[in-house]
């Protein structure tokens, strides 16, 4: 498998969004689209050197892996989750998908709630939802705080630093849109010893708007002015959205 510098680099620099925007019409007169598809459009192959470029990340899941938090939750809970037929690593994807659903939810009702307490906040329930009769019988807050602990301490992916030292050395200003708090994920990149400077890191804490409220994007938008503008994510809606808003 290439190293993700070159994945993501690649993916960054040629390819267009999956997405159209919303006043892209459907049909293309290019009469040989797989040649259209591996280019970037013609404003953008046009530029010229001196042209600010920029490129804004998503950062957990993206950039940062979970392995540290999977590892965790089967050190402190996997002997207690084997004998009720759990898996460690599927009960942490299923406590996330929630969380974040419960974060996006919180959002989108005017009640926005910092990530990393809605995730908290829901460890006892998903314990209970995987079958647990009495969650707090079979955990305790010592182990909440030991797993907690451990996304606080997430790891960048392989070949994620490299991937931005050629980003840089190409001309593009990177920055970082985050739902987490900018202590905790800012505190990914210093471990990595990957810089970022802090007027080009961006939390929707900031706004009280999470993504993938169009709105969330806005500020990331505006900071970047003019010239060419990617965003760069693991998740389709993340792109898709912010592909909304320009």
């Amino acid at each position: 498998m290439l190293p993700l510098s070159i994945l993501l680099s690649a993916s960054i620099l040629r390819q267009p969004s999956l997405f159209p925007s919303p006043s892209a019409g459907t049909a293309s007169s290019n009469p040989h689209p797989q040649d259209q598809a591996a280019r970037p459009p013609s404003s953008t192959r046009t530029m010229t050197a001196s042209t600010q470029k920029h490129v804004v990340f998503d950062v957990v899941g993206t950039c940062v892996g979970y392995q540290v938090w999977f590892d965790a939750i089967a050190s402190q809970l996997g002997e207690r989750f084997a004998a009720e037929g759990i898996k460690p690593q599927l009960f942490a994807f299923a406590w996330m998908e929630a969380a974040e659903r419960e974060y996006t939810y919180l959002s989108l009702s005017g009640r926005y709630t910092v990530f990393s307490k809605v995730q908290a906040a829901l460890f006892y329930r998903m314990l209970y939802q995987s079958g647990i009769a009495e969650p707090r019988k079979f955990a305790s807050d010592a182990d909440l705080a030991v797993v907690m602990e451990a996304y606080n301490n997430l790891q960048m992916r392989e070949g994620v630093p490299e991937m931005f030292a050629k980003l840089r050395a190409a001309g593009f200003t990177c920055w970082c849109l985050t739902a987490g708090d900018k202590k905790r994920v800012g505190g990914y990149f210093d471990k990595a010893g990957v810089p970022m400077p802090a007027e080009n890191f961006m939390s929707c804490d900031t706004s009280g708007v999470g993504k993938p409220d169009p709105r969330a994007y806005e500020p990331a938008l505006k900071a970047l002015g003019d010239g060419e503008k990617w965003f760069a994510a693991a998740h389709m809606w993340d792109v898709s959205a912010a592909r909304t808003v320009g």
